[in-house]
């Protein structure tokens, strides 16, 4: 591989990783804020006897969905076809776009 083409692929996958990082995190605490106040929200209206939650059944249903996100990442999700993984674009793009979403996510 050619410096300049291996150099060029280091830069882009860092700069690339870092707007990726810096939008992971901010998304991450929009959802954060919005699951935040909903859970106070329903908190409030059950001890204002408005409606009644069965918080075992939400425990189970949340476990559920964190265990498929889990098993999603660890195996791939069913269906979905990827040819070319980050093996195939080459060492310099993924550790640049690695470092990047790094930078980008502890400065968002």
């Amino acid at each position: 591989m050619e410096i300049g083409i291996a150099a060029a692929s280091l830069g882009g996958g860092f700069v690339g990783g870092i707007v990726i990082g810096y939008a992971l995190k901010k998304v991450a605490k929009v959802v954060a804020v919005v699951l935040g106040l909903f859970s106070a929200g329903l908190t409030y209206l059950q001890y204002q006897g408005i409606v009644s939650m069965n918080w075992n059944k939400l425990q189970d249903i949340t476990q559920g969905a964190a265990n498929t996100i889990v098993n999603a990442s660890q195996h791939g999700i069913p269906g979905v076809v990827t040819p070319h993984g980050f093996d195939s674009w080459g060492l310099p793009i993924t550790g640049g776009m690695a470092m990047g979403v790094t930078i980008g996510f502890m400065k968002g």
